[in-house]
């Protein structure tokens, strides 16, 4: 029987790879993400998908997006959270006081990252199936190093408690709850203009591997935690970066 997948930010990236991937096994997956045309060019290449565009960030559009995916389906098997990023995608704000501006990209990394997964979880937490639910959110490399944009590290290691909380009230329901945690990634918009070769080098050697990832790494292990194989791993941060955060 073909589960209900729900997969935020999977119009592009690792949550577009993680809706192909959760399709080929049969599911039935769900996109939501704020631009109406990306899901829905997104969707129109994975059969039978569905899409509905929401600012998650905002509670009132998360409790939408959730009466949507309930009003349709019912019940949801996994959730999702791919919706992110470190800010540069967004329309820039000049301010003259450097605090404000601190405090822009502070609050703005928070609410992309961190807002938008505790609304949608918290929206469709009585939805989930029970037992077998899944949970899954993306954290990131930069949550144990520091490295990179401080305030999405920052906001992407806010979310580590918030699964050890969940997957301690969850699991008496047969729930797991789970984070990934990429380094690298490549053929993503996450940094919004392509990676030059020096680069790709200088982070490929911090790995043990010799490469930096691929959307299908992360999506790879996103469906085996989804899986019944995995059902007795929960309240974990799975690092899927070649070994890159132990590098110095």
């Amino acid at each position: 029987m073909a589960r209900i997948v729900v997969i935020s930010g999977g119009g592009t990236g690792i949550g577009l790879a993680a809706a192909e991937t959760f399709a080929a096994d049969g599911d039935q997956v769900v996109l939501l993400g704020r631009r109406a045309n990306v899901l829905a060019r997104a969707a129109g290449t994975i059969p039978g998908a569905a899409y509905y565009a929401a600012d998650l960030s905002k509670p009132h559009e998360a409790r939408q997006a959730a009466d949507f995916i309930t009003q349709q389906h019912g019940t949801v098997d996994v959730v999702v959270h791919s919706a992110g990023g470190n800010g540069v995608l967004e329309p820039p704000i000049e301010h003259a006081d450097p605090l404000e501006a601190t405090a822009h990209i502070w609050t703005l990394n928070f609410q992309l990252n961190l807002l938008t997964a505790v609304l949608l979880t918290e929206a469709l937490k009585d939805c989930l199936a029970a037992p077998g639910g899944r949970v899954l959110f993306l954290s990131s490399i930069s949550a144990n190093r520091g490295s990179g944009r401080v305030a999405y590290g920052a906001a992407k290691a806010a979310l580590h408690p918030y699964v050890f909380a969940l997957a301690r009230e969850l699991g008496p329901r047969g729930i797991t709850v789970n984070a990934v945690a990429p380094g690298l990634i490549d053929d993503t918009p996450f940094f919004g203009e392509p990676m030059t070769d020096e680069r790709r080098t200088t982070r490929a050697a911090e790995t043990a591997t010799g490469r930096i990832g691929l959307p299908r790494d992360v999506a790879q292990t996103l469906r085996w935690l989804a899986s019944v194989d995995a059902g007795h791993i929960t309240a974990q941060v799975i690092q899927v970066n070649g070994g890159a955060e132990r590098s110095h």
